[in-house]
Formats: structure tokens, C-alpha cells, sequence
């Protein structure tokens, strides 16, 4: 699906206020996050190759520096409703992944910087899940690296899972992204644009504790013991 967004960031002189907004499911060490994505997308690499469901890159964008660095927040990258708040595979109802990010940006002289973002989610249909139809919701927000949430808006996904499936794909196209710049000196490097599903607070906590379950799981029943 085709987005079409405009974040318009104030402009920056210099990259020293104080943060007066931050994520609700705190900060983290943006290093460490960053090595567990780079493992992660290089299994969902493997797993897309495996199931003939590879995503071919952007096509680049002039610029004339830097593009801000495009990433997942990790807390929000996964989506897992559970009934009755009970983690089981029994008891989960819908799921959602963001299995890829692909990015590109231009910008030169004093314009501003125009980020375009590519996202694939793959969703998943649990036990619990009535029917065959929901409502995604997810974010996309520019940051100054770390630091204060400059812009950020909600988007609603809509799926429709076919008669007899448990697992979709769809690909959200973010085609405007526009940060104004302070200066002709201040280049992509010093935003981030994070994008995340709208999670609970157990499903954040769910996420940053590393567990996991298949986005389709539960759905074969296990046949009784004699």
C-alpha cells in the first residue's frame, strides 16, 4: 500500500536540547539494538530466500550526504495478542513481524531531506483469532539520533487473511518523509526514522525479553495420545 507522509521536523541549529519526548517502553542501548537487528534481518533474509519472497531495494536517490538511518524499533517490531493476557501458543490471536526495511533519500544545498521507506510485514493468524479480517496499527517517527521524537504518525493496516491461510505479506510504500534543515551543513546523519507496530505495554515487554512465537502458531492441533 502507498503512504503518503509529510513529518515536518522543526529546525535544528543544533543537536544539544533537551529531549521533552521519549518511547514509552524506555531507552536502550541503541548499539546492542543494532546487532540484534543486523542478526535478525540476516535470518529474515534467509527465511524470504527460502520462501521465494524476496524484496529488491529501493533504487537509490541523489543526495548530497548521508541519509538518515531507517530501522525498526526493536520493542515494536513485533505484534502478539494474547487471550486473556496469558503467553501460550494456545492463546495467541493475531501476530505481525516487520520482516524488512528498505530506504533511500535526497537532498542537496539547503533543500530538505526527503527519506522514501519500503516495509514489509508479514502478519500471522492465531488460535484465538476470530474471523478473517484485522486491523493493523503502526508508527513512523523521525528522531535526531537517539534523542528527542521530532514527528510521528499512526497508520492502520488492514488485512484480509484468504479462506484456508494463516500468514500474509503486504508492503507499505512511506513516499514522503520531508525533514527541513537548519543549515546547508546539516546532513541526513543526524535524524532516524523509526517505525514500529502500536504495542501494549506487556507486548513491549513480550519483545524485549527476546520470546517469540511463530506467527502462525497453534494453528496445526496436535493429535491425542491413545
Amino acid at each position: 500500500m502507498r503512504r503518503h507522509l509529510l513529518l515536518v521536523a522543526a529546525l535544528l541549529a543544533a543537536l544539544t536540547a533537551v529531549p521533552t519526548l521519549s518511547y514509552a517502553q524506555g531507552r536502550r542501548d541503541p548499539e546492542a539494538d543494532q546487532r540484534r537487528q543486523q542478526e535478525e534481518a540476516s535470518k529474515k533474509r534467509k527465511q524470504r530466500e527460502e520462501w521465494g519472497d524476496n524484496q529488491a531495494p529501493l533504487q537509490a536517490l541523489r543526495n548530497a550526504g548521508p541519509c538518515p538511518f531507517v530501522k525498526s524499533l526493536y520493542d515494536a517490531s513485533r505484534y502478539i495478542e494474547f487471550k486473556d493476557n496469558r503467553e501460550a501458543s494456545a492463546a495467541v490471536g493475531w501476530s505481525g513481524e516487520i520482516q524488512g526495511i528498505s530506504a533511500g533519500c535526497a537532498y542537496k544545498d539547503d533543500e530538505p531531506i526527503n527519506v522514501m521507506v519500503e516495509v514489509l510485514f508479514e502478519l500471522g493468524k492465531g488460535p484465538q483469532a476470530q474471523g478473517r479480517e484485522k486491523t493493523y496499527r503502526y508508527w513512523v517517527a523521525v528522531t535526531d539520533r537517539n534523542r528527542t521524537v521530532i514527528a510521528k504518525e499512526f497508520f492502520d493496516l488492514p488485512v484480509t487473511f484468504p479462506e484456508g491461510q494463516d500468514r500474509v505479506y503486504l508492503t507499505e510504500n512511506i513516499n514522503q518523509i520531508v525533514i527541513p534543515r537548519a543549515a546547508v551543513t546539516t546532513s541526513g546523519s543526524n535524524f532516524e526514522v523509526l517505525i514500529g507496530f502500536d504495542v501494549t505495554p506487556q507486548m513491549a515487554a513480550f519483545n524485549r525479553e527476546g520470546k517469540r512465537f511463530r506467527l502462525n502458531v497453534g494453528q496445526a492441533s496436535a493429535a491425542p495420545n491413545p
